[in-house]
């Protein structure tokens, strides 16, 4: 009997696990070494024991609870309104070709120079994080949702046409499906995105919880250095662990694109 080979999701784990724990060693052994002075960067372990530490901090806790509610909530708002006008831009050539000027106008502006800004427009705190959130993940998951869109097989949707369908069955049953993957793939990018405006309007405007209030707090902490170091270290562990819990969505919910895929 041979070999069973691994899973991929398995084999990808495995290998992510190694490459974390590679760079940790060499951080260590640069620091034992004296090739990066521990008054610039701390020990990889010293760091490590400091982000455990967070772990029962129950004020930390809180503040990364926080930082979770306003990228929960401004990523669920940002797919609520990027998928339909994407799917209505997609639909509709002539509204996408008059509106592609103010898209193109809009999205590459820096959404954390509107902090300042939004800061005026909104008095609490959540609702700024959310509408900067908002607006910055929505453009990767509207311009996927298009390119999805435009991919979509036009055999197949001349097909069903000549059976009688209509336009809106059209879309339901053949240029939803194909976009499905393009729209996944937005989603995940949004969700990097989401994270770094939640903690960067905490950091810039302030406010009463979050990673980015807390890393504001450790600056004049003794050991602020390492306590600051320790709170980034978990809002990257946060970032790692939606993009791994949207990776296994996207598996459950797209299994033709995922069994398309491993036949490749």
């Amino acid at each position: 009997m041979g070999l069973i080979p691994p899973r991929p999701f398995q084999s990808v784990v495995v290998c992510g696990v190694a490459g974390v724990a590679g760079v940790v060693c060499l951080a260590e052994v640069a620091g034992r070494l004296g090739l990066v002075s521990p008054l610039q960067f701390p020990l990889a372990s010293t760091i490590l024991v400091t982000a455990a530490a967070l772990a029962g901090d129950a004020g930390f806790l809180a503040d990364v609870l926080a930082t979770f509610t306003g990228w929960a909530l401004g990523l669920l708002a940002a797919v609520a309104l990027a998928v339909p006008a994407g799917v209505l831009l997609g639909s509709l050539p002539p509204l996408e070709r008059a509106l592609r000027p103010v898209i193109e106008f809009l999205r590459p502006i820096p959404s954390v120079a509107l902090i300042p800004l939004a800061a005026f427009v909104f008095a609490d705190r959540l609702e700024m994080k959310v509408a900067m959130i908002v607006y910055a993940s929505a453009w990767p998951i509207l311009l996927n949702t298009l390119y999805g869109l435009r991919e979509t097989d036009p055999v197949a949707k001349d097909t069903l046409r000549a059976f009688g369908f209509g336009p809106l069955s059209v879309l339901w049953r053949v240029s939803l499906p194909s976009a499905a993957p393009f729209i996944a793939t937005g989603i995940r990018v949004a969700a990097a995105i989401a994270l770094i405006l939640a903690v960067s309007t905490e950091l810039l405007a302030g406010g009463t919880r979050g990673i980015g209030h807390f890393i504001i707090l450790a600056e004049s902490s003794p050991d602020g250095l390492r306590l600051t170091i320790a709170a980034t270290i978990w809002a990257g562990a946060l970032g790692l662990l939606t993009n791994g819990l949207l990776v296994l969505a996207s598996r459950r919910l797209l299994p033709w694109h995922t069994a398309a895929r491993a036949e490749r």
